[in-house]
């Protein structure tokens, strides 16, 4: 409930924030302001000042800016000086980009303030599991990496992360009770990091909410022991079998405790790393550790961070409206936010924060899309007019907002639907 409570809590503020990038902007090119809202609904509590109507709903989810002229079919009832619509296509662009801008520039404050919190580490065990190319006379099975350069290791990344590419390296470690101290030459560290693989077991370290595993009644800490009835030794081998499996399903038994089950899982394609087969698990990271961020680097991490974000997410939109197919299974609503908002609390406070900072950038990333209705529609009917030299036609404006509402709608109740259904079909699993 408290975790609920945080997630509206939250929420509500992104949309403060969204909307009062508007406001501002919107004042700065002396738009009028009529209402200003943060929620939907009756008002709990509501003032006016300077001509301004200030109010709270009591529906949490959302909130709206009213501004004078704002819609189509107002242009030619509102004050001249006033409407939005009258004021000039950049004005009216940069108006509509000021929102998804404030939620940017939130997100990216939400980054760098997670990174400057102690960070909670998760790493493998530095145990190779094998080696590739020449770096196979080097590094043996089972090899367990002590040191760095005279500094000890507890975790195979950290190994990683301790290497220096300006400088000769030495590694320390121990091969059947043996201590061998090997050196790494700067200008090799790259191959050797992409040759060393670190030994993972099949224990399950996290199941992603909405995914296959997740609505097949997978858990943390459950270890796989068969793929489609072939034993399965480490991580490589199950991922092996899972990716190139050509069925739609993979039957899985697993060690839950003393138990020993078996699930069905779906298949489905991971449309951001060319339609590779996943079902949506993590391996196990057993070494935890905590690591505090100097300011600079919290600044550093949080914007490059925030930059790759966003990219990330605007080449899976666009691999995904080519593969509409796939909308149904990587689209997710307010049920399935929640869900996540739940799982992820369990990681920490920082956790938590760098969650809200996505969703803020989700929130930029979606409302700049070319839909008429969002933001991003705005923006696309004022550079159509720049383009032009005269506004886009009112009623063609309004017929385009009518159809994007629609869309919307629709949206939002496929979305719901289908997160409802896919907790439905792991709550019933869990429960057989």
């Amino acid at each position: 409930m408290l975790n609920l409570l945080i997630m509206v809590i939250a929420f509500g503020l992104m949309i403060l924030i969204h909307e009062l990038g508007h406001f501002l902007c919107a004042r700065a090119f002396g738009v009028g302001i009529e209402k200003f809202s943060i929620g939907f609904g009756r008002a709990i509590v509501e003032f006016e000042r300077k001509g301004v109507q200030y109010r709270i709903g009591w529906i949490p989810l959302g909130g709206y800016l009213k501004m004078s002229g704002e819609q189509p079919d107002e242009a030619d009832e509102a004050d001249s000086e006033l409407s939005f619509q009258k004021k000039a296509w950049w004005k009216k662009a940069l108006i509509a980009f000021s929102g998804p801008f404030a939620n940017l520039v939130f997100g990216l404050l939400l980054f760098i303030f997670a990174f400057a919190l102690p960070q909670k580490q998760e790493d493998l065990r530095p145990i190779v599991q094998k080696a590739e190319g020449k770096w196979s006379q080097e590094f043996f099975a089972n090899d367990s990496l002590m040191a760095v350069n005279g500094k000890p290791v507890q975790g195979f990344q950290e190994m990683s992360i301790g290497l220096n590419r300006n400088r000769d390296n030495q590694i320390l470690l121990s091969r059947q009770g043996e201590q061998i101290e090997l050196k790494i030459a700067a200008s090799e560290v790259d191959s050797l990091i992409k040759s060393l693989s670190p030994k993972v077991s099949t224990v399950i370290g996290e199941v992603f909410s909405g995914m296959p595993a997740w609505r097949g009644g997978l858990k943390n800490g459950d270890m796989v022991l068969e793929v489609d009835s072939v034993a399965v030794s480490d991580w490589y081998d199950m991922r092996e079998k899972i990716v190139r499996s050509r069925n739609k399903q993979v039957l899985l038994k697993i060690k839950r405790g003393s138990q020993t089950l078996v699930r069905l899982i779906s298949l489905e394609k991971n449309v951001s790393m060319g339609d590779q087969k996943m079902i949506g698990i993590s391996q196990d990271m057993p070494i935890k550790s905590k690591k505090q961020y100097r300011i600079d680097q919290a600044i550093s991490y949080g914007a490059r961070s925030t930059v790759s974000f966003v990219i990330m997410n605007y080449v899976g939109l666009y691999k995904l409206f080519g593969q509409p197919d796939q909308i149904k299974n990587n689209l997710g609503g307010p049920v399935m936010i929640a869900t996540m908002s739940q799982q992820i609390a369990q990681k920490g406070f920082s956790y938590h924060i760098l969650f809200f900072a996505s969703i803020s950038l989700i929130l930029m990333i979606m409302n700049l899309l070319p839909i008429p209705v969002l933001d991003g529609g705005h923006i696309m009917f004022a550079f159509l007019e720049g383009i032009l030299g005269r506004p886009v036609p009112i009623r063609i404006q309004a017929f385009m907002q009518r159809i994007g509402l629609a869309v919307l709608l629709v949206l939002f109740v496929f979305a719901t639907y289908s997160d409802l259904s896919k907790l439905f079909i792991r709550l019933f699993v869990l429960r057989q």
